[in-house]
């Protein structure tokens, strides 16, 4: 069974009213720019699924599962123009008696589905059903993910006890996943680049138990198991949740259940790269390009460190200039390493010079260009979104590698700008490092490469004005 909306197009399995299919609408595979991204799927290569059912503690009775038949009630099956919502309703036949219906609501413009679930128990004696919501998948990271990316694919959970807990396929498969097993509240999810499902239960503070484990080969379950406390003989329970599934929109996140936002993994430096996404958000409101965005970001952050770069290339062209007496130096003394050492040193003293007074400064801005780095990384607002000419999908490699040529070159000419090293075999490295660190951009996302390229066109700027200041411009 088949329900399309606007924004996805979601297939049912009568086997149990498992959600086995789902496609994006809005996003297209980046691997082939035809077709749509497929999140949820059940093929011979692809295994990710959304699954609920009933167990039961009492010995010898048979409840509804994620295998029991179910049948689909008619009903309208594509959201139509001004229609708000599509309801799909599955039934079972009673299982010793008990019936279990589970009914869906999608909502126009919505990634998120309320999921019912109503329990009939037509036996004659009262049963203690327990709900499971899981989301089974294969532990294959998408189709086309380069591994230049060191993202995370797998299941993570949420409780306000241990708060967000990654886990690792490998744990799972041995036993070792570390999480909490009970909490009065919480979520689980699957989550890949830019994608994520989730089980939510808002407004919910009964126990409820999580669950991982390894099912069979490449085949993985994460699960959160409710009971539903006894429902007599002719009565029925009800019970609400939420399946998200779709793209990491961090505000939206952030506002369906506490701690969902932190899906999007910023990694490290998480603390510095939500400002700097919210900033990011206001500049693309502002110019209505996320190229462009990217570029005034990288331009306000210059500006915010300008007098400390300022200090540190100071530094650097302080140390071209003396470069001369140093080499001078070393072929003098090349046979005895301690005078050496102290004549530099004396060197230093006199001019005034501090050999780390380059880096210094520079060390103390990595924390925000690599917040930054993970937040153009992670975030996808950049799916299939245009800068300029070429450059039609900033989530995507150049496809003429016109930016990491450029990348490059502006890499080593900020080589050429720093003081040589002392040592020869240093030098050479100093020239070796810029291309071996560029042959990553190749494969990096196209808004990534844009980010270091306009700041090492900007960093050059303000090298070159404070070499040609000083007097040591092709020393």
């Amino acid at each position: 069974v088949t329900i399309t909306t606007d924004v996805v197009k979601a297939t049912f399995d009568s086997q149990g009213g498992s959600l086995v299919r789902l496609e994006m609408l809005g996003y297209r595979d980046p691997v082939d720019a035809t077709r749509n991204v497929v999140l949820f799927d059940q093929t011979a290569k692809r295994l990710y699924l959304g699954q609920t059912g009933l167990i039961s503690a009492q010995p010898n009775l048979k409840l509804p599962n994620h295998l029991t038949p179910m049948a689909a009630l008619p009903g309208e099956r594509t959201l139509a123009a001004g229609q708000d919502e599509l309801v799909l309703k599955f039934e079972t036949e009673p299982v010793d008696g008990v019936k279990l219906a589970k009914t869906f609501s999608f909502k126009r413009g919505s990634y998120t589905v309320g999921v019912k679930h109503e329990v009939n128990n037509g036996s004659a004696a009262p049963i203690s059903p327990q709900l499971y919501l899981q989301l089974a998948r294969d532990g294959n990271p998408p189709e086309g993910e380069s591994s230049f990316y060191f993202t995370f694919t797998g299941p993570a959970l949420y409780t306000d006890a241990s708060k967000f807990r990654k886990l690792d396929f490998k744990d799972i498969e041995k036993g070792k996943a570390d999480h909490d097993k009970t909490a009065p509240n919480g979520w689980i999810s699957m989550v890949q680049h830019y994608f994520v499902s989730a089980w939510l239960m808002p407004g919910n503070t009964q126990p409820r138990e999580f669950r991982t484990a390894k099912v069979a080969e490449n085949h993985y379950t994460i699960a959160m198991v409710q009971p539903l406390g006894e429902v007599a003989p002719g009565a029925t329970k009800v019970h609400e949740s939420v399946l998200l599934a779709g793209p990491q929109e961090e505000n939206k996140l952030a506002a369906l259940a506490p701690g969902l936002e932190l899906v999007k993994d910023y990694g490290w430096f998480t603390i510095l790269a939500k400002p700097l996404f919210w900033l990011l958000t206001q500049l693309h409101a502002a110019l209505g390009n996320w190229g462009w965005a990217i570029v005034a970001l990288v331009v306000l952050l210059k500006i915010a460190f300008y007098w400390l770069n300022a200090s540190a290339y100071k530094s650097m062209a302080k140390m071209k200039a003396i470069n001369p007496k140093v080499m001078e130096l070393r072929e003098r003394y090349k046979d005895k390493p301690q005078q050496m050492q102290q004549e530099m040193m004396r060197i230093y003293r006199e001019e005034k010079v501090n050999p780390l007074g380059g880096c210094l400064p520079i060390f103390a801005q990595m924390p925000f260009f690599i917040a930054l780095y993970w937040v153009l990384l992670s975030s996808v607002e950049m799916r299939n979104a245009p800068w300029i000419g070429w450059i039609v999908d900033l989530s995507a490699k150049d496809p003429w590698f016109i930016l990491p040529l450029l990348m490059t070159a502006s890499s080593l000419f900020q080589v050429w700008l720093n003081p040589t090293p002392p040592d020869p075999m240093q030098a050479k490295l100093m020239w070796f490092m810029p291309l071996a660190f560029s042959f990553m951009f190749f494969f990096f996302p196209a808004g990534l490469v844009l980010y270091w390229l306009t700041n090492n066109i900007l960093s050059i700027a303000q090298q070159w004005f404070i070499n040609k200041q000083l007097g040591v411009l092709g020393k």
